[in-house]
């Protein structure tokens, strides 16, 4: 009876060890304590808060590398756009003189195609979304960027530049201001949506949160300044809408607008003017949205150490130490051998060794 009881008490320890092993073999193989979170018993809770806590930061990292790239797409327009104004305001608008026919015409075929690259550069786009159309991302904040030469605001233009003459110019180049700043539909080049007072003309800028209860303004309307303000003697207060006047003016001249040299000579220092002060003001809209975009990055970097942080802690709560467990696998296979072994010697004793 000795020996029987024996046997039943070496398979008992024998089931245990072979329980014990077959999860330390599966520590080792997984790495974690156990494939099932009500496994980790006091360690439970504190696993749970550190995985929610990981998916918050991941979240809004997420939302914030998105924001960064349109941010860089927005940065590129913007660039660009300068460049076309500063162009402009530098080097054509300025050279123009009413005894230079061919250079008129040059200039007035330049600023067209210009005209259509800025309505264009309005409608970029990153990853299906229009960039400069606020809230309305789905359809272009410049409808008719192909055909913008004859939309409303530039056939006013070309209509107030056809009265030049008599020392209007001040008046021409103010009312031509006025058509640029216009919101009305069928003057306006811009969308139903960014000229409507109650949707995108007086919404917020497109915003990411960053964090619970923060958000960082990144988004740049076509119809209107973002962070700069637009100074000057001529401005709509929208570097879009001075830029765009301003080469609408430009496009519709010709030679005839120069019969009156004094008052032609005039508008093309106030065009020259109002194409300068939008170069200055996009300069510093690209400059307020390079410091947005530093702090984004900076966000980002700080979001990946929080979540390494983390994830680090997680791994202490829920992964197993693997040279330690490597260790009791072996003292356990070591063990479960002997036993093994010990049955097999019991298992093989005669009856007179019974009795």
């Amino acid at each position: 009876m000795a020996v029987i009881d024996m046997l039943s008490r070496l398979n008992m320890d024998t089931s245990v060890l072979r329980a014990r092993m077959a999860t330390l073999t599966q520590q080792t193989t997984t790495g974690l304590k156990t494939q099932q979170l009500g496994g980790l018993g006091a360690d439970l809770p504190q696993a749970l808060d550190l995985k929610a806590e990981i998916h918050r930061q991941q979240t809004y990292t997420a939302a914030i590398s998105a924001a960064a790239g349109r941010a860089t797409g927005t940065q590129a327009a913007l660039t660009r756009l300068q460049s076309i104004a500063s162009d402009f305001a530098d080097s054509v608008a300025i050279k123009l003189d009413p005894n230079d026919a061919q250079g008129i015409v040059r200039a007035a075929t330049k600023a067209k195609s210009a005209l259509v690259e800025v309505a264009n550069l309005l409608n970029s786009q990153q990853g299906g979304q229009y960039l400069f159309g606020g809230t309305d991302l789905a359809n272009p904040p410049v409808p008719n960027a192909a055909t913008i030469g004859t939309t409303g605001f530039a056939t006013q233009i070309a209509a107030t530049l056809g009265t030049l003459g008599g020392g209007n110019a001040a008046a021409v180049l103010a009312s031509s201001v006025t058509a640029a700043g216009s919101n009305v539909a069928g003057v306006t080049p811009f969308s139903a949506f960014l000229s409507d007072p109650t949707s995108g003309l007086n919404e917020a800028r497109r915003a990411v949160p960053t964090a619970d209860g923060l958000t960082q303004p990144y988004g740049v309307l076509a119809n209107r300044n973002a962070a700069a303000t637009s100074t000057g003697a001529s401005t709509t207060g929208s570097w879009a809408r001075d830029l765009l006047g301003g080469l609408a003016m430009l496009a519709s001249m010709t030679p005839a607008t120069a019969a009156s040299q004094p008052d032609f000579t005039q508008l093309v220092q106030g065009v020259t003017g109002w194409l300068k002060g939008a170069s200055v003001t996009i300069g510093e809209e690209s400059g307020a949205l390079g410091q947005t975009q530093a702090h984004l990055d900076s966000l980002q970097t700080n979001q990946a150490a929080t979540v390494t942080a983390l994830t680090i802690q997680l791994s202490g709560v829920q992964e197993v130490d693997m040279a330690a467990t490597i260790t009791r696998l072996q003292g356990t296979q070591t063990t479960l051998q002997a036993s093994y072994s010990a049955i097999s010697q019991l298992g093989s004793l005669s009856l007179v060794q019974f009795l």
